[in-house]
């Protein structure tokens, strides 16, 4: 951290595995992408029901805003799965939704396909893709941070930029050490596989 700070490092990116197993993804993340001109009630609706599909196929998650727009749902692994079947399991997560809601997801990526819309970016989750991690702050005016939350937090917040590097001190040492236990140790199971391939 002293190095980042040497380089004068605002924004910092994770993959989504840990060292020493660099091969094998320890979460996924659908990143909730959504044209800027959705209110962020809309916002909180995807977010909600894209946690009712990942409840259903029997997967814990948690949630935190993304100093931005969007909400990044994060979904604990155990590090068991290669690059290849995380991001096709998270992709077909995401044709999912487009399919069921198409008024509400897209599933392809670039502005014009959100118009309207939520991209669930699930490119995220490919080998040497990264997303911002928890409680960085943001190359943006204000540098609003990337804030780890409640489920039901979300319909108090204005927003996905509510906190700043000085107004989210005090919220961030509150969400310390909250995630569920035994959600490190999910798997992919064949019924999840057959229940997302059967809706999609």
């Amino acid at each position: 951290m002293l190095e980042l700070a040497q380089l004068n490092t605002i924004e910092i990116h994770a993959w989504n595995a840990t060292a020493p197993d660099l091969d094998h993804p320890d979460r996924f993340i659908l990143d909730l992408d959504p044209d800027p001109q959705l209110d962020w009630n809309v916002m909180v609706e995807a977010a909600t029901l894209t946690r009712v599909v990942l409840d259903e196929l029997g997967l814990q998650s948690s949630c935190k805003t993304s100093g931005g727009k969007g909400v990044h749902i994060i979904v604990p692994l155990a590090p068991v799965h290669t690059w290849q079947d995380v991001k096709g399991f998270s992709h077909a997560i995401a044709r999912h939704l487009a399919k069921i809601i198409p008024q509400r997801f897209s599933a392809v990526s670039g502005p014009r396909n959100r118009i309207g819309k939520i991209f669930v970016d699930y490119l995220r989750n490919g080998k040497g893709a990264t997303t911002a991690i928890a409680l960085s702050p943001r190359a943006r005016p204000g540098l609003p941070i990337s804030m780890p939350v409640k489920w039901d937090e979300l319909l108090e917040l204005s927003g996905a930029a509510d906190w700043n590097v000085m107004t989210g001190i005090a919220k961030a040492r509150l969400r310390s050490g909250e995630e569920a236990a035994g959600a490190g140790q999910q798997v992919f199971t064949d019924k999840m596989r057959r229940l997302i391939r059967a809706a999609g």
